[in-house]
């Protein structure tokens, strides 16, 4: 079961797709979160959300969130896929322990072996103030995300 809002987000430490160790506590007092997890690098769902972010950045940029994204796939697979499709913002590999990170969040798809497309909107506090997940299969909106970072909004002032 997916975390709950107005809970304090698991804390972890992941390789971004340069190899660089990222924490999420790196992000508390400084600014807000959007943690998207995806299932797979370069599959045809993943690409087509995770572009539609990629040209809709602004939405995040002008409420001073992060945006990052989380799957099970290697730094180096990440590295091309953030190459291949243009992506200007963090993807983290949650490779090993496999899926530990979305486990702890609640979205590890153990049947499948990777996470679910979940999202969580965490406030500088560290508290997740908004959430969605989609059905297996299912991208998640644009719009979607727009209420959430208004939601985060008022968190953040």
């Amino acid at each position: 079961m997916p975390l709950q809002d107005s809970t304090l987000a698991p804390d972890f430490e992941l390789p971004n797709q340069f190899g660089e160790h990222i924490r999420l506590s790196d992000f508390r007092g400084r600014k807000p979160v959007a943690l998207v997890f995806f299932p797979l690098a370069f599959s045809s769902t993943c690409t087509r959300e995770l572009c539609e972010l990629r040209d809709n950045l602004a939405l995040f940029a002008d409420g001073g969130v992060e945006l990052i994204g989380i799957s099970v796939d290697s730094k180096a697979t990440l590295r091309a896929y953030a190459d291949h499709e243009g992506y200007d913002f963090t993807l983290l590999a949650d490779f090993w322990p496999h899926g530990a990170v979305a486990k702890e969040y609640g979205v590890f798809l153990e049947a499948r072996g990777f996470a679910n497309r979940a999202t969580f909107l965490i406030d500088t506090a560290g508290v997740i103030r908004s959430s969605f997940v989609s059905a297996p299969g299912e991208a998640r909106s644009l719009e979607t995300y727009r209420a959430a970072l208004a939601a985060l909004a008022p968190a953040v002032r």
